[in-house]
């Protein structure tokens, strides 16, 4: 099931997107998928990121090979840093260019959506937490990660958080082919079976350090071939069972 945020006008609301139609929701669907009793057509509406974080924990060094490119050992625990709800953006918006940075990259994740409150998890029970999956663009002033040698200000702009385009609640996470392709040339590609720290791991180790609320994410780490992306560049994070996920740089 496919689960969608979206505007028209200055409305927004949740729905469940089946081929081109959207069945509205009552409200957030984290609860029940409560039906509303009226549909729109996609090309009606704008499609925003399919949630609303409270805050979005990412994960650093989740693929040997990414931590190879960037001349780095694996942490021996999930190496997790925070950035903020006011850095999301949604499908089709900009990402803009900070004028204190010379090099913005592109670092394609699969993302997963917390469904209720979420504290001190056993691995066992961690799924019993997950309400879905997403495509995550975890945008990075590398310039700026290489100066502050910690990572809170590159990760943080405004716009640096692009998620989308919807919420797949059923699929195997861990079979899953990430693709980045920009300006439509394959820049990374992975599968999640390589990701280092499984999702359950990454639950347990992170809800224990914090509560977890529903609508947050949790980015699992980017593989290899991660870039720059530069003024009209078109960006795409793609996995085949949920969607894609295009952005464009400004």
């Amino acid at each position: 099931m496919k689960i969608v945020r979206f505007a028209v006008g200055n409305n927004i609301g949740y729905g469940i997107l089946d081929g081109m139609t959207i069945q509205c929701l009552l409200h957030e669907p984290y609860r029940e998928l409560a039906l509303a009793d009226y549909s729109y057509n996609i090309t009606d509406v704008r499609l925003l990121a399919p949630c609303t974080p409270s805050k979005i924990i990412a994960l650093g060094l989740n693929y040997q090979p990414h931590a190879d490119e960037m001349n780095q050992s694996l942490p021996k625990n999930p190496l997790i840093f925070l950035k903020p709800p006011t850095s999301v953006i949604g499908p089709e918006d900009n990402i803009v260019y900070p004028p204190t940075s010379n090099q913005v990259d592109y670092e394609g994740e699969l993302a997963v959506i917390i469904k209720k409150p979420t504290w001190a998890v056993a691995e066992e029970s961690a799924f019993e937490h997950i309400f879905g999956y997403t495509c995550f663009n975890d945008v990075t002033a590398r310039d700026i990660q290489r100066l502050d040698q910690q990572w809170t200000r590159a990760k943080s702009f405004n716009t640096f958080a692009a998620v989308g385009p919807c919420i797949e609640t059923d699929l195997d996470p861990h079979k899953l082919v990430i693709r980045t392709y920009l300006n439509g040339i394959l820049k990374q590609k992975a599968s999640t079976s390589e990701l280092i720290f499984s999702i359950p791991e990454l639950i347990h180790f992170i809800s224990h350090v914090m509560t977890l609320l529903p609508g947050d994410i949790i980015t699992t780490g980017t593989p290899s071939g991660v870039g720059p992306m530069y003024q009209g560049d078109t960006i795409e994070v793609t996995i085949d069972e949920i969607g894609s996920l295009r952005n464009f740089i400004i």
